[in-house]
């Protein structure tokens, strides 16, 4: 499948501010799963908010009547789903060990990896300022979370530290499948067919593993599925109409978020390296949208 001619005379302002957007909610999303985890256990915790999930997203997705999705587009959708369910397993069960935003800068080598590897599956060139924007913020998250590192880890941190860097490499991969499934399908078909994977995979294990959580955890649950339904849309709605390259380098930017909310809800101090690293991660977010003034035509290959 070809897409539209992606216009880059003028930065995709619009584009740029539905991902950013999406990743503010998915930000508020990770506090309600940070609670969870810890009180409920990371499979728990992803089974009742993906359930949640699942019942919001199936109300709008059939009130639209749609059309069954094309062989090309339920391949992508099985592809990204299962990525997603061993990355948001082991995100969530390292969020449970390590600060928020601890976590949020370990997962940001996953923009890196994923910005090299569209020019392979998605055919894109890659820009000298988007390789300097990388360069940028990747330095800032070291700055990071080598200030935080100089505070010692204890051994349940050091696993949730692997579990996260881990859970980054996949999605890296998840980075540049989201660009070609947003050409394939709308945003509301995206976030069905996620949920429904996730569903259908972890009821799987629910016999050995789920329990039924108290009520006092509805309020989190619930939050949880909106704000992940909110967030697929949004993100998938901006990887539609620019490209992957350019829109990337936003995931820093979740830092921002997630070191204002654990500082918040969980008294995670917000420290000189945290501002340092702060500042070039928006510097490099700012660098990747100045480009170059021409017109780029993108082949997507689905993976």
């Amino acid at each position: 499948m070809t897409s539209p001619m992606i216009d880059n005379e003028n930065p995709p302002l619009v584009p740029m501010g539905s991902v950013m957007l999406g990743l503010l909610t998915f930000s508020m999303m990770d506090v309600f799963m940070k609670s969870l985890s810890m009180e409920l256990g990371a499979y728990n915790a992803i089974l009742w908010r993906v359930l949640v999930a699942l019942v919001i997203v199936s109300v709008v997705f059939f009130a639209r009547s749609p059309k069954m999705p094309g062989k090309a587009a339920r391949k992508i959708h099985l592809q990204r789903g299962v990525l997603m369910i061993f990355m948001a397993y082991l995100f969530f069960w390292g969020l449970a060990r390590v600060p928020l935003a601890e976590a949020i800068a370990l997962s940001f080598i996953a923009p890196i990896i994923a910005l090299y590897l569209a020019t392979v599956f998605l055919r894109e060139t890659i820009h000298r300022n988007a390789i300097v924007a990388s360069i940028l913020g990747f330095g800032g998250v070291l700055i990071i979370a080598w200030g935080r590192a100089r505070g010692g880890f204890d051994e349940e941190a050091f696993l949730g530290i692997g579990a996260i860097l881990l859970s980054a490499v996949l999605y890296a991969g998840n980075l540049v499948i989201q660009r070609t499934q947003a050409l394939l399908a709308n945003p509301v078909e995206i976030s069905f067919s996620q949920n429904l994977v996730f569903s259908c995979a972890f009821l799987l294990f629910a016999p050995f593993f789920a329990e039924i959580p108290d009520v006092e955890y509805a309020p989190q649950i619930i939050g949880a599925g909106a704000l992940s339904v909110i967030s697929a849309v949004f993100i998938a709605w901006g990887y539609r109409r620019a490209e992957a390259q350019l829109l990337i380098n936003l995931e820093y930017t979740a830092f921002i978020w997630a070191a204002l909310f654990g500082w918040l809800f969980f008294s995670e101090p917000v420290t000189i390296f945290t501002i340092v690293g702060t500042i070039l991660i928006v510097a490099g977010c700012v660098l990747t949208s100045r480009r170059q003034r021409r017109v780029i035509h993108v082949e997507p290959t689905v993976v």
